[in-house]
Parts: structure tokens; C-alpha cells; sequence
């Protein structure tokens, strides 16, 4: 969707200014988790119906795809959902955002982000964060193969063994987190604001990943000090079969959206999101209702 820019008074469409981004300290990060534990808090039924489905997909569509078990491919899944969890929290922004603003809460205002001026931005910006995680995937199998083979993954205490004992699993677990680890920086730096901005302003893909990669050189070392908290925080949340994560997940994109707020100047004009109308219907309207048309109005 394209962006909406301001008209001035001889008519004429204006870029607006690029946002003014905020140098972090270490400080904002707590009170970003701390605001993000918050907003769990209050609204946790949603957060985890929004939440639990990704790793058991995840887990579903790795064993369907690749036919065998997905065993060799636990620690690179969960690893990728830091690639896609900020598509992922998309609802959850949105709840931030009305808490935020004093606004009414409920499960369905999870879905209203679908409504935002901006989510086709956000449809193309996950899109592409999609790609990004399958790629890993991939990856992650190219480097198990070419460690152990195309044999079958072992039972767990026989494949720990081969990986934690064996030269063959030392080489995995380096060049496996090295690789990794660029996926990681990668995605980070294009996405530590870029979704709650199209949320919060009618900003497009472009935009909102250069506001991003802006906020992310001016403070290095904190972006760097977020990334192994979402890291730690995913493989905490991924240790007890990855059930974890339906907290983990809720709690770091509550606290994205707060950590956005510290790194990116306020919107003064934060674009309406229309609200959803319930048409209430008898039964004596069901044949009408079929067909959809608008009644013509008395003149």
C-alpha cells in the first residue's frame, strides 16, 4: 500500500521529513522489557492465541517438508523465529499501541491491525522475512550435510553425542552459528522498528527499513545488546519443546513496540484505523443478504 504524504496549500504532495531517530541507552532496553511484561500482563489470553501456533507450524511444516525427523533442524528452527517474529507480532503492536493510548482491549482489536493504512507495507516487509527464514532453513541443512551426511538423525542422546563430541559437530556448531548469526544481524537491522513504524505512521517498505538501519547505526551497541536478549530470551523459550515461546514471543513484541517508541520521535498525526462494523440482520434478511448492493436513497 502505498504511502499517504501531506498536501500543501497550493496543492501540492510534500514528502514528510524523515522521523528523527533517539540515541538509546542501555537503560531504555530494561524499560522496554519491563513495559513489554506489562502489556503481557494485561492482555495475555490474545497474545498466546496469537503466539503458541508459530513454533507448532513451524515444527509441522518441517516434518511434512522434509519427509524425515526434524531432529538436526530443532536448534536452526527456533533460532528463525527471530527472523519472523516481528511479522509474527504484528497483533501485538497494535495491542501496545491502545493500551498505550488509553484505548478499550479485547482479543479482536489484535486483528484490527489488518485495517492499518499501511499493511500491505507490512504483508511485503514479512514477505520478505519469509524468504529470509526459509533461506536459513535451508542453510542449516546444506551445513548439517555437509557435516554428517544424508544419513538419518540419530536418537537424542546419540546425536548429541556426534555433535558436542566429534570434530565433524564442532565444525557444525561454529560455522552453523556464524552463519546464523549473519541471518540474525541482518534481520535485526531491518526490522527493530520498521513494523511498529508502519503501524504507527503511513510509512512504506523503504521507509520504514531505512528508519530502521538509521536507528540501528546510531546506537550499535545497544541494537547489538537487544539482539542477544531476543536470542537468549528465544533459546530460554525454546528449551521446554519450545512451549516457552508462547510467553517469549508475546513479551518481545510488546516490548518491540515500546523500544520503538524510545528509538523513533513520536507521530503528532498517527494515522486512524477505522474501526470494524458489525451489521446486526434478522432472518428475515437472508435471501438479501447474499447479494451485496447498496439501496438507493430517497430523494
Amino acid at each position: 500500500m502505498a504511502t499517504i504524504y501531506p498536501v500543501d496549500s497550493a496543492g501540492v504532495t510534500t514528502r514528510a521529513a524523515e522521523p528523527m531517530v533517539h540515541r538509546l541507552a542501555f537503560a531504555d532496553l530494561h524499560d522496554a522489557l519491563r513495559r513489554g511484561w506489562e502489556d503481557f500482563k494485561a492482555v495475555p489470553s490474545h497474545a498466546i492465541m496469537l503466539c503458541v501456533i508459530y513454533p507448532v507450524l513451524g515444527l509441522a511444516l518441517a516434518r511434512l517438508v522434509l519427509g524425515y525427523s526434524v531432529l538436526p533442524l530443532l536448534f536452526p528452527l527456533a533460532a528463525g523465529f527471530a527472523l519472523i517474529g516481528p511479522f509474527a507480532a504484528l497483533g501485538l503492536y497494535e495491542l501496545s499501541r491502545r493500551r498505550e493510548a488509553g484505548e478499550d482491549i479485547s482479543a479482536w482489536h489484535a486483528f484490527d491491525v489488518m485495517r492499518s493504512p499501511s499493511f500491505g507495507a507490512m504483508l511485503g516487509l514479512g514477505a520478505i522475512l519469509l524468504a529470509v527464514f526459509v533461506v536459513w532453513i535451508a542453510t542449516a541443512q546444506a551445513i548439517y550435510v555437509s557435516a554428517f551426511g544424508y544419513a538419518p538423525a540419530a536418537a537424542i542422546p546419540d546425536f548429541l553425542a556426534r555433535v558436542l563430541t566429534t570434530p565433524e559437530g564442532w565444525m557444525l556448531i561454529v560455522v552453523g552459528c556464524g552463519v546464523g548469526l549473519l541471518f540474525a544481524i541482518a534481520a535485526l537491522c531491518v526490522s527493530v522498528v520498521s513494523f511498529p513504524m508502519m503501524l504507527d505512521r503511513q510509512a512504506g517498505i523503504a521507509e520504514a527499513i531505512a528508519t530502521s538501519l538509521r536507528v540501528t547505526a546510531r546506537n550499535l551497541l545497544q541494537i547489538a545488546a537487544w539482539g542477544l536478549i531476543v536470542a537468549a530470551l528465544l533459546v530460554l523459550g525454546s528449551l521446554p519443546a519450545f512451549l516457552g515461546l508462547a510467553v517469549v514471543i508475546p513479551l518481545l513484541g510488546h516490548a518491540s513496540w515500546h523500544l520503538y517508541r524510545r528509538a523513533v520521535e513520536r507521530n503528532q498525526a498517527p494515522p486512524q484505523i477505522r474501526p470494524s462494523r458489525r451489521i446486526r440482520r434478522s432472518a428475515a434478511d437472508f435471501p438479501a443478504t447474499l447479494l451485496q448492493w447498496k439501496p438507493r436513497r430517497e430523494r
